[in-house]
């Protein structure tokens, strides 16, 4: 793991740990600003909007990827593609994304929220990852990062200035400085690229061919952000909204701990899709760091929970046993995501689909057998199956690929 790769990782992990310490600093504040009901709603409905939102691009960021890895100077042509699909049919998931949030939280008085946040997530952030896909590609990692990093740090300072407004209806004023956050970060990323950046004029959508190339990538959007979302989703309809609003807290806590394995991934994409035949011990000492890394944070996870939990106030009482029981499932999170990161750069995108569609499975089905009876404890349960089923599929398909390229060829 040294050279580049390592390089790049470390600079991609110090631009993480920055948005690290922004998550963490948004999700302490906005959650005693919103209280655990409000804060799980608001987690429901945006987990919903981005499970929706990474069907945008419809793998067009993969397919920008993959072509300007090898080839720099089509970077304009695919950007250009990528942009005008990804805002074609952003426009047609947000309709989509309307109803269907109006069915599940409407009763809750979310509409001006779910329609700022509906946008931010189907539209607006979906373009700051094409771009962002478009700066790895060309290897510059870290910058990438930044850019989706930047919305996450105006939202922060939108929820800072809500606690020195102090609004009456806090969740609808956040929403509104959500989908300014992101739209002010495309803002920026367009203008900081200018250079580069093709006119509005030659933004087009894919054509029937490419779209056909790029329908594994697709689903794979699809599928890739699901085992992180749909959980908090499942939880705002199956708990009481107080434990749901504990239940995303320590998802989130979680899921920002684990950013080190995607910036070790980000990093290592790029040459993974150029040494597909020879990135056998590449993948071996990713699979071997992300395992270390997962143990060791669960382990810390346990021993920290103490000192984390009462951060977030008396209203989340029970997070400290919530933190401890989701540390079984760090290690498998760990796995998934770089298994899942390899099975995509060898062309394998509807393997890494069958994976993550066997542990959204595994995940719908877990809780609603384990909500009812068990509430909170029942929801982590979930998850911590749907994690392992993943990470264990995952495992299993490298090897199987693995087997393949070692079988000899065909004498005849």
């Amino acid at each position: 793991m040294r050279g580049p790769i390592a390089r790049a990782t470390l600079r991609t992990t110090g631009v993480l740990f920055l948005r690290l310490l922004i998550q963490a600093g948004a999700l302490l504040l906005l959650a005693r600003l919103l209280g655990p009901a409000d804060y799980g709603a608001l987690a429901g409905a945006t987990a919903l909007a981005t499970m929706l939102g990474m069907l945008s691009t419809f793998g067009t960021q993969w397919m920008l990827l993959a072509e300007v890895a090898r080839e720099p100077a089509r970077s304009r042509e695919m950007l250009a593609t990528a942009l005008g699909t990804t805002t074609a049919i952003g426009g047609v998931l947000f309709a989509i994304y309307a109803s269907a949030a109006h069915l599940l939280f409407g009763t809750l008085g979310l509409v001006p929220t779910l329609v700022a946040i509906g946008i931010a997530e189907t539209v607006v952030q979906p373009l700051l990852v094409v771009v962002s896909a478009q700066q790895q590609a060309l290897g510059h990692i870290a910058t990438s990062q930044i850019v989706t990093t930047a919305p996450l740090s105006l939202r922060l300072a939108v929820i800072a200035g809500l606690w020195a407004a102090a609004p009456e209806r806090p969740l609808a004023a956040y929403a509104v400085g959500y989908l300014c956050a992101g739209l002010a970060a495309l803002a920026a990323a367009a203008w900081s690229g200018r250079r580069d950046w093709p006119r509005l004029g030659e933004w087009r959508c894919a054509r029937p061919g490419e779209l056909r190339a790029a329908t594994g990538y697709a689903v794979l959007g699809l599928t890739s952000a699901a085992p992180a979302e749909l959980d908090k989703t499942l939880a705002a309809r199956l708990l009481a909204p107080v434990q749901a609003g504990i239940y995303a807290a320590t998802a989130r806590i979680v899921m920002a701990a684990v950013l080190p394995i995607a910036a070790l991934m980000f990093a290592a994409t790029p040459r993974l899709f150029r040494e597909q035949e020879r990135a056998g011990r590449l993948v071996r000492a990713i699979l071997l760091v992300s395992a270390g890394y997962g143990l060791a944070l669960a382990a810390f996870l346990v021993l920290a929970a103490p000192v984390l939990a009462p951060f977030f106030g008396a209203k989340f009482a029970g997070l400290e046993t919530a933190l401890r029981l989701m540390a079984a499932a760090i290690p498998a999170m760990a796995l998934r995501v770089s298994a899942g990161y390899v099975l995509m750069s060898f062309g394998r995108a509807w393997w890494r689909v069958s994976m993550e569609t066997t542990g959204l499975c595994v995940l719908a089905i877990c809780a609603a057998l384990l909500c009812g009876r068990y509430g909170l404890p029942g929801m982590i349960t979930a998850l911590t199956c749907a994690e392992w089923s993943m990470a264990l599929l995952g495992l299993a398909l490298l090897r199987r690929r693995q087997a393949a390229l070692a079988k000899p060829a065909d004498p005849a």
